[in-house]
């Protein structure tokens, strides 16, 4: 009976004229004699086939997805396919040459020119990842900005893995190569009744439009989701976070890179303290740090 009403709906779908074949447990559609390896062989010259079409944030309503689930995402008008062990709606490649640069899953390069916002000339290379616990429509860079690369371990200690520091609510990035920060240290503390502004988001700033610091909900909600306890939560996640360390207010020194973790988010506590996820080998949270401190960054656009 099963067999029956589902003939019966493919031919409604494709038009009575069309021929419907069944063979040993298989169906065909124009076609009296499907392939044997095919569960659904669909023939036709006329017709083609229309998958569910979904917005991006129906895709992200979809409740426990099913590892290969198939949807035309009308957003962005691309195919996606979801991969269970990767927790992620992967897009399906059409093709060499025509991914859009800046596509979440795949790399942006920018090259970074020292001023006002980078502290150093450099051409720097991001992944990029979504479907991250907690929040699952960002799309994040997986390393921090001004990096030259991923960390290779949650205690990696180098400069090219800890990107820049920035001071809360201030464009201006600081380079430590573990003697000398550039540029100059000169803002040894921060009084003022402000989260952090989008004309001074270094994300945007640096990265496009789109980017900016991750809210302190944001944060939060990705730690909360991953039961983040010390630095392997973060380390294990997607966004490979590691302990970059951080600059002391009052001079810009470089302190504990290698053991802990402080990334800024955009989100004040008052005048004189930011909320940052801080983490070390035997904690994880959100915490209450000083403005005037040099801490990294990790940016996010809207998915």
């Amino acid at each position: 009976m099963k067999k029956v009403l589902f003939s019966i709906i493919l031919l409604l779908l494709f038009g009575f004229n069309s021929a419907i074949g069944q063979s040993g447990g298989n169906v065909g559609i124009g076609t009296s004699s499907p392939a044997a390896s095919a569960a659904l062989d669909i023939s036709s010259t006329e017709r083609g086939l229309l998958i569910p079409r979904m917005s991006q944030q129906q895709i992200w309503s979809l409740q426990n997805p099913a590892n290969g689930l198939q949807v035309f995402c009308t957003t962005d008008s691309k195919l996606y396919i979801y991969v269970s062990i990767a927790n992620q709606w992967k897009e399906v490649e059409y093709g060499a040459g025509t991914l859009t640069p800046g596509t979440c899953g795949y790399t942006i390069t920018k090259n970074h020119v020292a001023g006002d916002v980078a502290p150093v000339n450099k051409t720097t290379t991001y992944g990029t990842v979504n479907g991250v616990l907690g929040e699952p429509g960002k799309c994040w860079i997986t390393s921090n900005l001004g990096a030259d690369q991923q960390a290779a371990t949650v205690d990696d200690a180098s400069e090219a893995s800890a990107g820049w520091y920035w001071q809360f609510n201030r464009k201006q990035g600081y380079k430590h190569d573990g003697s000398t920060v550039t540029p100059a240290w000169t803002i040894t503390g921060i009084n003022e009744n402000s989260d952090w502004q989008a004309a001074n988001d270094p994300c945007t700033i640096e990265l496009g439009t789109d980017w900016r610091i991750p809210t302190n909900t944001e944060w939060y909600n990705v730690d909360n989701a991953g039961s983040w306890v010390n630095w392997n939560g973060p380390w294990d996640s997607d966004l490979k976070l590691h302990a970059s360390g951080y600059l002391y207010y009052g001079d810009g020194s470089l302190d504990y890179r290698g053991y802990y973790g402080c990334y800024w988010s955009s989100t004040q506590i008052d005048y004189s303290y930011g909320r940052s996820l801080d983490f070390n080998s035997s904690y994880c949270g959100m915490y209450n740090s000083n403005k005037a401190y040099g801490s990294t960054l990790r940016c996010l656009r809207d998915f």
